[in-house]
């Protein structure tokens, strides 16, 4: 950043919310230090919004606006704090003469390399409005992948909780009720009942140790997700897992295909393609062959037979239509159908998964209820007999 002394450069991140840490002059022994900035923004940015932007931004250009005026009518509309305080930078930057490529990639968080990198070819190749079209478009069926994703999963999860809810229900209020009765009736009981009644009184008496457990296992879970062999092990679980595995290769297979379609569309080299799409997929064994397939490729090997060696999560669909594209020079083409393809996949996988989690669900919800009446009516049961 541009600035007369340290006092400027101070006063000028204050005005977009950034606290300077430490600053060097350009002309000191060792060229620029890179400036240590702690941002006090809050909220993150959402799919919608990145698309908003780009979708306008686009519009914009296409008609005659310039990029520094464009981003700041767009910075106006948008909700984040977050992003409007990037959206603010990247306007001054541009504004000042440096390339919008190279204003993003200090907002990295916000735009991923896909994003650059597809800015960056638009600059040098004049296409901008063309390339942002097809982002848009991207971002907009990685969005709608999502929604459809997430609505699948939706509704196991509202029966879960709701299960849950009403097991805790009863075993806090029910339970302690008609363990009291047993207790004055003096009658043996059976082992079931025994455990429903122990876990009712911890539940009613040491409710928060259980709170206690619940959140210690979410942070646990969290914590072994994210290092390097927990996510590995999670990783080849989903690959290995019957119901989901399916979904996970269709997914993954959708966003490598839907990526390299955008990136090859706007001229960007296959190897620095694959490299970019392999930030794009959550899965370490698809990051894994996309990284090792972009090195074979900068060899001289063909995709297509790169990917071969991957037959185990990639399916044989994938592999011959990239073959199809390589020997044709239509892979963007092809890609952007396979791409189309697969998202359907997922969107027919899903729909299916619900229909058979349903059932699953009510049968799961049928024993708790049931394994619960037994229990309890056993001993009652007892005393009727003792009665008669």
């Amino acid at each position: 950043m541009e600035a007369k002394d340290e006092n400027q450069l101070a006063s000028l991140l204050r005005s977009q919310g950034l606290i300077l840490i430490k600053a060097s002059p350009q002309g000191k022994k060792g060229g620029l230090k890179k400036i240590s900035e702690i941002s006090i923004g809050i909220g993150g940015v959402s799919l919608t919004e990145k698309m908003f932007f780009t979708r306008n931004l686009q519009v914009m250009i296409s008609a005659g606006l310039s990029i520094p005026r464009a981003i700041d009518i767009i910075s106006c509309q948008v909700k984040s704090p977050a992003f409007k305080k990037a959206l603010t930078n990247i306007k001054d930057q541009v504004a000042k003469g440096q390339r919008l490529s190279d204003s993003l990639s200090s907002h990295s968080k916000i735009f991923p390399s896909l994003f650059q990198s597809m800015i960056k070819v638009g600059e040098e190749t004049g296409t901008m409005e063309e390339v942002l079209k097809t982002l848009a478009t991207q971002m907009e069926r990685s969005y709608e992948l999502q929604s459809k994703i997430k609505g699948a999963m939706t509704y196991p999860a509202v029966i879960v909780s709701a299960m849950l809810l009403i097991g805790a229900a009863m075993l806090i209020i029910v339970v302690p009720q008609l363990s009291s009765v047993f207790e004055s009736m003096n009658i043996e009981l059976p082992m079931t009942t025994q455990i429903m009644i122990g876990l009712g009184k911890f539940l009613a008496e040491k409710w928060y140790i259980a709170l206690l457990i619940i959140a210690g296992s979410v942070i646990f879970f969290m914590w072994f997700s994210k290092k390097p062999f927990g996510k590995k092990i999670l990783d080849w679980t989903a690959l290995k897992f019957p119901v989901i595995s399916p979904l996970v290769k269709d997914i993954n297979s959708a966003y490598t295909v839907r990526n390299l379609s955008s990136l090859s569309a706007a001229g960007v080299p296959l190897p620095k393609s694959l490299e970019i799409t392999s930030e794009t997929v959550s899965n370490g064994y698809y990051k894994k062959a996309l990284v090792d397939s972009a090195n074979r490729v900068r060899k001289g090997e063909k995709l297509s037979e790169a990917l071969k060696d991957y037959s185990g999560i990639y399916p044989q669909t994938v592999i011959q239509m990239v073959a199809v594209g390589e020997e044709t020079g239509e892979t963007s083409t092809i890609l952007e159908k396979l791409a189309d393809f697969y998202e359907q996949n997922v969107t027919e996988t899903t729909k299916n998964m619900a229909s058979i989690i349903e059932p699953i669900m009510i049968l799961i919800l049928g024993g708790g209820i049931g394994f619960f009446a037994v229990s309890m009516m056993q001993p009652l049961n007892s005393i009727m007999h003792g009665i008669h």
